[in-house]
C-alpha cells in the first residue's frame, strides 16, 4: 500500500492532471442522472444530513438538464423515501434510528421533497424513488436507458461517496460510458468527496469539469442545427 501525506484534495488534482490517462469519452446519445437532489441532503439550512461542496452545484445541475432536453434526450431525478414501517429500507435502515436517519425520510416528507431549485419538466423528465444507494437498483432505469438508446450517462447529486458512486459503478457495468461533472457531486466531508472522485476517475468514469460537459451538449445542439 502506497502511503502519502497529500490530502484527498491534493491527490484528485494530480490525477486529473495526468494527461496519459486514457478517457472513455462521450458516446453519441446520453441521458443526464441526478441523484437525490432532495431537501433531506441540499438544504443545509434546514438538516444536519445535508451537504454542499460547490455553492453553484444546483444552477449547474439545471443548465445541464436545459441542455439534454434541448437535444430531446431523456432527463432522470431520483430521490430516496420510506414507508412508515422502514421495511423498505431493509438492513440499510437498522444502524440507528433517530430522527435524521435515512429510514426516516417518509412519503411525503420534507425531507423526501426535492430542493425547491431544481429546475424539473414534470411533462417530460422521469422520476424515481429508490429505495437503496443506485438509482439502477429495482428501478426501471436500465430498460429506460435502452429504449432510449443511449450510450453515455451523466451522473450528478450527492453524496459523492454514496449513491453517486454506487449509480457509477452500476452504470459501467451495464456497459455506458460515465461522466461525472466534478461541481455537481457533493459528499459531507472534503476527504470522502475527493477521494471517491480519485477512485471513480481511475476506474469506473470520467470525472471533468462541467464546463467540459456543458460545451458537448452545447456543441451536439450545434451540429443539429
Amino acid at each position: 500500500m502506497i502511503t502519502t501525506d497529500k490530502t484527498a484534495k491534493e491527490i484528485f488534482h494530480e490525477v486529473l492532471g495526468n494527461s496519459q490517462r486514457a478517457p472513455f469519452g462521450f458516446g453519441d446519445k446520453a441521458v443526464l442522472i441526478n441523484v437525490d437532489p432532495q431537501k433531506a441532503y441540499t438544504r443545509t439550512d434546514l438538516y444536519k444530513t445535508a451537504y454542499e461542496s460547490d455553492p453553484r452545484q444546483l444552477e449547474y445541475v439545471n443548465a445541464l438538464a436545459r441542455g439534454v432536453r434541448a437535444l430531446g434526450w431523456p432527463v432522470v431525478w431520483s430521490h430516496v423515501a420510506y414507508l412508515d414501517s422502514a421495511e423498505d429500507a431493509g438492513i440499510w435502515g437498522t444502524r440507528t434510528d433517530t430522527p435524521d436517519s435515512l429510514q426516516n425520510i417518509k412519503y411525503g416528507s420534507d425531507r423526501a421533497a426535492f430542493d425547491e431549485r431544481v429546475e424539473i419538466d414534470h411533462s417530460r423528465d422521469v422520476i424515481y424513488t429508490k429505495r437503496m444507494p443506485s438509482v439502477f437498483f429495482e428501478t426501471p432505469l436500465a430498460s429506460l436507458l435502452v429504449w432510449h438508446k443511449v450510450d453515455t450517462v451523466i451522473v450528478t447529486g450527492g453524496s459523492t461517496s454514496g449513491c453517486v458512486r454506487a449509480t457509477v459503478v452500476d452504470s459501467l457495468s451495464h456497459g455506458y460510458r460515465t461522466i461525472v461533472p466534478m461541481e455537481c457531486v457533493a459528499d459531507k466531508h472534503e476527504s470522502y468527496h475527493y477521494a471517491n472522485l480519485t477512485d471513480m476517475h481511475l476506474k469506473y468514469a470520467d470525472v471533468m469539469p462541467v464546463a467540459e460537459v456543458q460545451a458537448w451538449l452545447d456543441g451536439r445542439a450545434a451540429a443539429q442545427g
